[in-house]
């Protein structure tokens, strides 16, 4: 599926300039970069949520799209209630709920959860359906450890039984160099380096890619 090239201006200040790309059924594709680099701008474009500037869809068409927004929402219904919506599987519910750890949880309203609890729940939503694309915008920033492991493994094995394509947006760089195959990193608003995961993230070729793992990483990337 393909990302046209787009951009998206805010009071006269273009905040992305994207040149487009081709996600491949199947692959993980990690956004990276510092704060106000644009990252969730692309999430929101590639979903639909916001309509890029000119004339058509960020994203080409005809494509599913589940989306799971950097702020989770719950609506104020129980949280089986919420994955139900609208007219989903109650099994499918159920495993999803037990997998994230929220069965005990599934009676209880669900704007009513923390922030961690909250996330887990919106997570299970998105996935409650078949996606071809799966965008998903910081969706592990609010979980302990131990739930965001969870919610990695549950992302993969979706991968798996749908073939989907997905764009994880994330500040986490472990986490992208875990989960990802191919990265793009923003910067000020523009690609500024792509490719497989194994060389954004570990190789780089720009200095201001390494210069954001170096600081953000926790690891010193290689310049071989």
């Amino acid at each position: 599926m393909r990302i046209h090239a787009c951009a998206k201006t805010y009071g006269g200040r273009t905040v992305l300039r994207f040149p487009g790309l081709t996600l491949a059924p199947g692959t993980i594709c990690a956004v990276v970069g510092a704060n106000g680099s644009g990252k969730s701008t692309l999430a929101r474009l590639t979903a639909g949520a916001i309509r890029p500037d000119g004339d058509g869809p960020a994203l080409e068409s005809p494509c599913q799209v589940g989306y799971m927004p950097q702020k989770s929402f719950a609506f104020r219904l129980t949280v089986r209630q919420n994955l139900l919506l609208p007219g989903g599987d109650p099994a499918r519910a159920e495993a999803l709920m037990e997998a994230l750890g929220l069965t005990s949880l599934a009676g209880r309203r669900a704007d009513r959860l923390s922030g961690g609890e909250t996330a887990r729940m919106a997570l299970a939503r998105v996935l409650m359906r078949p996606w071809e694309l799966l965008v998903l915008d910081e969706p592990t920033a609010s979980m302990d450890m131990e739930s965001a492991i969870l919610a990695e493994r549950l992302v993969e094995a979706y991968r798996r039984e749908t073939g989907c394509a997905a764009l994880l947006v994330t500040h986490d760089l472990q986490q992208a160099r875990r989960m990802a195959e191919e990265a793009l990193f923003l910067y000020n608003g523009q690609l500024w380096e792509s490719g497989p995961a194994k060389q954004v993230l570990f190789a780089p070729e720009r200095p201001e890619t390494r210069k954001f793992l170096e600081f953000y990483g926790g690891e010193r990337p290689s310049r071989d």
